[in-house]
């Protein structure tokens, strides 16, 4: 199983750099109750208006569900994602209530949100032994109909979930690229009173 050697330059707790997203799955499966408490842990992130626009829907490798969202995968990704324990497809819904109001309106930060659900579904994975990793990687109109996705929402991403694997799992030429990717320093992410020109 590959080593994760990333190092924090600012103290944090060692969650963060701990968590890093392989494609070498195992072929253990998970509980539906083990999901449900990375699904849980993915409930509680913070939202714009409390709209809570994420959507989540699932499948465990063997289901009904399995063969056609593990299909709309773009074939790269189905060729590792196929060993794992479950694929969790991201969506959000684009409209909400405002608190006082009646009537639906656009919901501006729905993907904000949505990617801060994702975030927390991570952390708890990693948390609870699983490795989970996201993907941008697959044909929107077949994973839609894959999910039978209703009107006003739209889809992020795909999750494999699973128990991490060696390299050696994968094909070859994926093999090589099984290690923790590095982050940009905070300096060039984070600027103190506005961008540098």
């Amino acid at each position: 199983m590959t080593t994760n050697t990333r190092k924090a330059d600012h103290p944090v707790s060692d969650i963060f750099p701990a968590r890093w997203s392989p494609r070498a799955f195992t072929e253990a499966t998970i509980s539906e109750n083990d999901l449900q408490t990375i699904l849980e842990a993915a409930r509680w992130a913070p939202s714009a208006f409390n709209a809570q626009p994420w959507r989540f829907i699932y499948t465990l490798r063997g289901d009904a569900a399995w063969d056609a969202i593990l299909g709309a995968l773009l074939p790269f990704n189905q060729t590792w994602a196929k060993t794992a324990s479950a694929l969790v497809i991201v969506a959000s819904e684009t409209k909400m209530v405002p608190p006082g109001k009646t009537e639906a309106v656009d919901n501006g930060s729905h993907t904000f949100d949505a990617g801060a659900a994702w975030g927390y579904l991570a952390l708890q994975a990693h948390i609870s032994g699983f490795a989970a990793h996201a993907m941008a990687g697959f044909d929107k109109d077949a994973m839609a109909k894959a999910v039978n996705l209703p009107e006003n929402h739209v889809l992020h991403a795909s999750v494999a979930i699973g128990k991490q694997g060696d390299a050696s799992l994968l094909p070859e030429a994926l093999q090589a690229r099984e290690v923790p990717s590095p982050r940009h320093p905070v300096g060039q992410i984070a600027f103190h009173g506005g961008f540098k020109s």
